[in-house]
């Protein structure tokens, strides 16, 4: 018998430090106006006092569990997308997988940056489809606080933290199968637009080597182009490919890195911006938690729902789905 994944619950959480742009302010030289009138960021929230990314990823996870009714033990698979993991090993999601006391679930991260979600959603699809997996949590979650340069203003302000995720489960009806159809890409020659966390390999054998990382770098220009010149085309292919138009959509929810990226695609694709939730304003730019962190805030969808994410990688990718 054939089967299919349907979402059976959605959820978001974000750190209760919240970080207003007057405050970073007095740390570099940028305004609470530069920053809303480029951005449309007013706060973020912060993960503080040794909150780390498998803390958030747990809250998430603790509420799908609850919403869907079922047991910790009962979930199959945990995929957390992440650039900003607790370490590199172990896995993120191992971590949560011995918090959540989901001792049956494999577990392991994915880093497609912030199309992380998009990526995750995808894969796990595809696990599902297998027929080996009752129920699978897909999370992003993201401790974008502990990567930044605290002088950078082309960076930091657009930042913040935050984790999102849905829960699929089995069916064998294909009417429920939550993904419709997905355009997922790679521009590899894109790769040096925005980068972090990199380590350089050692030159000599010394004692004093020691691993230093650098911090989140962006090239703010050349992203605003890529996803607003690149990211819409691949939307309307996908779009076209399904016969539909904005108006047969619930929402088109992007990823959150600023309001203005979000406006401009609005207008590129003639979809009214109404179409498109957005947090953006309230949480920054938390890179893949801000698609799930998003869909999680939409009440109802009796038409399908398309989620766009892009980042560093360059990844990008669309997916078409029923809630």
């Amino acid at each position: 018998m054939e089967t299919f994944a349907k979402i059976t619950a959605t959820a978001g959480y974000v750190p209760d430090r919240i970080v207003a742009n007057e405050e970073l302010a007095e740390l570099m030289n940028t305004s609470d106006d530069w920053i809303v009138a480029h951005t449309g960021i007013h706060t973020r929230h912060y993960a503080m006092n040794q909150e780390n990314t498998s803390d958030l990823s747990v809250q998430v996870g603790q509420k799908l569990i609850e919403q869907a009714g079922i047991d910790a033990e009962e979930i199959d698979l945990i995929i957390i997308s992440t650039i900003t993991p607790d370490s590199l090993t172990p896995s993120t999601a191992a971590i949560v997988q011995g918090k959540l006391h989901a001792k049956n679930a494999m577990a392991f991260d994915l880093s497609a940056a912030c199309a992380g979600f998009v990526y995750a959603m995808s894969v796990a699809d595809k696990m599902m489809r297998s027929g080996l997996y009752r129920h699978a949590i897909v999370i992003s979650a993201e401790v974008n606080s502990k990567m930044m340069d605290f002088t950078d203003r082309t960076s930091t302000v657009f930042f913040g933290d935050g984790a999102g995720g849905a829960l699929l489960s089995q069916t064998d009806d294909a009417a429920q199968e939550f993904l419709i159809d997905e355009k997922i890409e790679t521009d590899g020659t894109g790769a040096t637009t925005i980068h972090s966390g990199r380590v350089n390999p050692i030159t000599h054998i010394s004692a004093d080597n020691f691993p230093v990382t650098d911090a989140f770098y962006q090239d703010g220009r050349s992203v605003f182009e890529f996803a607003t010149q690149t990211v819409p085309v691949q939307m309307r292919e996908l779009l076209s490919k399904n016969h539909l138009s904005g108006n047969d959509l619930e929402a088109v929810i992007c990823h959150q890195a600023n309001l203005r990226i979000i406006e401009k695609i609005s207008d590129t694709l003639g979809v009214d911006m109404g179409k498109f939730p957005h947090t953006v304003e309230r949480f920054g730019n938390t890179s893949s938690a801000g698609i799930p962190l998003t869909l999680s805030t939409l009440e109802h969808a009796d038409k399908p729902v398309l989620l766009t994410g892009f980042g560093a990688g360059l990844a990008y990718g669309s997916i078409l789905i029923r809630m």
